[in-house]
């Protein structure tokens, strides 16, 4: 699609999430931002920001404008007074990379669902929140996914598995979404070293949050029966995340489990490069995901992964990773210990990890995304 025939229009993408702060979402926000704008030449954007991360978007670009719209997630104020933001701004289109779309939103728009876990895998334990407020806020969510669904000129997903469940959960037209799978980038050693890595130490290493679908939990006690006698030194579990109130509770339940449960919490990027460069495998034992990101970053840096066969995980990683059901601890640990004793079986997932991973790319999804813009325009 050549853009430059296009009359130049004015895009806006809810940036709120934009880096750390918005962890996962933050991520896939700060790709698709950063790549469009390099892509795009020729449309202005109006690109809302949140006071935490307002500095950390920058660009040289003329025809994009930052906007302070200090408005927290979630809130009553998203849905008040984030609309008279988006208004003032005379926008062509707005793009909602998460669900929440201001009910009243006076643009047309495009939004992204990741997934479908809060309709899928309603837990009270995944809330701060009381029973009653829980599913007050709960119910008010759902309804604000629908219409964002249903009033958009066009739904992005992340996955083949989390397009099937959207259509089936609100019967819309399977034409109106779109698959642009995220990136991944190959931060870790290139293909040409063959797989080889630096001093392999004993340790496991999980990153993400501590959500109650990922289920770590189970993982901790699974690591917990894991004995290999063969292996050099103390076999330790790192898991690595931003210290909130899951992992809080996560270190309370590790204590009464086991006591070679590490916490470092947040890292720097140099850090974590090192942590999946050093570990001998990544573990991702949840159960529930629209996309999987974290497994194929741990491929990206040469670690071979052991994953949760459930929704579109094998969608995502295909065969490079070993699977079982997280479901079942006892199989979990079995394919845990596999991938620890075989050291050819480590290489092999390495190489595979390599290639699977040159299947996504950031730039990839954002010229898919501006190729939407474009139509829905």
């Amino acid at each position: 699609m050549n853009i430059l025939l296009r009359k130049t229009k004015r895009i806006g993408i809810d940036a709120r999430f934009y880096g750390p702060i918005g962890k996962g979402l933050g991520r896939y926000t700060q790709k698709i931002v950063d790549n469009i704008i390099k892509l795009d030449s020729i449309n202005e954007y109006v690109v809302f920001l949140r006071r935490e991360n307002f500095q950390s978007f920058n660009t040289d670009n003329p025809k994009v404008k930052k906007v302070l719209a200090d408005i927290k997630w979630y809130g009553w104020a998203e849905q008040i007074l984030f609309p008279f933001y988006i208004w003032r701004e005379n926008l062509d289109i707005m793009h909602f990379p998460h669900f929440n779309v201001p009910v009243l939103c006076p643009v047309k728009f495009v939004v992204t669902i990741h997934d479908l876990i809060l309709i899928k895998f309603p837990t009270q334990r995944a809330t701060t929140l009381g029973p009653v407020i829980y599913k007050i806020k709960n119910f008010f969510y759902k309804i604000v996914i629908s219409l964002a669904v249903r009033r958009a000129k066009k739904v992005l997903t992340v996955s083949e598995y989390t397009k099937k469940d959207i259509i089936k959960q609100f019967k819309i037209n399977s034409d109106r979404i779109l698959v642009t799978y995220e990136g991944v980038a190959n931060l870790g050693l290139p293909p040409d070293k063959g797989g080889v890595r630096g001093v392999i130490e004993p340790y496991l290493l999980y990153v993400g949050n501590a959500y109650p679908h990922k289920n770590l939990e189970g993982l901790i006690r699974v690591f917990a029966k894991i004995n290999l006698p063969g292996v050099n030194g103390k076999l330790r579990l790192v898991l690595v995340g931003k210290e909130d109130y899951f992992y809080s509770r996560l270190k309370q339940f590790a204590k009464n489990i086991s006591s070679e449960v590490i916490f470092p919490g947040y890292v720097s990027d140099a850090d974590l490069k090192n942590l999946y460069q050093s570990a001998l495998a990544y573990v991702f034992p949840s159960f529930y995901e629209g996309f999987g990101l974290p497994p194929l970053e741990a491929m990206a840096h040469g670690l071979p992964v052991v994953s949760s066969d459930k929704t579109c995980l094998p969608e995502i990683l295909g065969s490079a990773a070993v699977y079982f059901n997280p479901e079942n601890e006892a199989e979990m640990k079995e394919k845990i210990e596999l991938v620890i004793k075989d050291g050819n079986l480590r290489r092999e997932l390495i190489k595979r990890g390599y290639e699977q991973i040159k299947k996504y790319s950031w730039s990839g999804c954002a010229r898919k995304t501006l190729e939407v813009y474009m139509e829905v325009l």
